[in-house]
């Protein structure tokens, strides 16, 4: 079985659909012609062999590196050419309890309250 993303405007994923193994070398064309599905599919892979990671509905399909990826978190975020992932502008300190979250107003990264 192989695993299709559907591309949309401004290159989001819309849907994935899986192609049985005897159309996978055509999938694209499976897809859009033989079952009516119509756009651009574009293959991805759960094991992460192909484009960098497995395609997600509302991820980004990045044409010039052919790779997934997230949509930018933040706009002081930077993409990352060898992750194909984003950067803050400073690295968070930990990733212990109580953890951290952005503050995009601040550029910093904030403690989250204990539970």
């Amino acid at each position: 079985m192989a695993h299709f993303a559907k591309i949309g405007i401004n290159n989001v994923v819309e849907n994935i659909l899986v192609v049985p193994n005897e159309q996978e070398h055509r999938g694209q064309e499976f897809l859009a012609v033989d079952l009516q599905q119509g756009g651009r599919w574009i293959q991805t892979s759960y094991n992460h062999r192909i484009r960098a990671r497995y395609a997600g509905i509302g991820m980004i399909y990045d044409e010039v590196n052919d790779v997934f990826t997230y949509p930018q978190p933040f706009p002081s975020w930077t993409y990352n050419l060898t992750t194909f992932g984003w950067d803050a502008p400073t690295p968070c300190p930990s990733y212990e309890l109580p953890g951290y979250r952005w503050n995009e107003e601040q550029l910093a990264w904030i403690a989250n309250a204990p539970l």
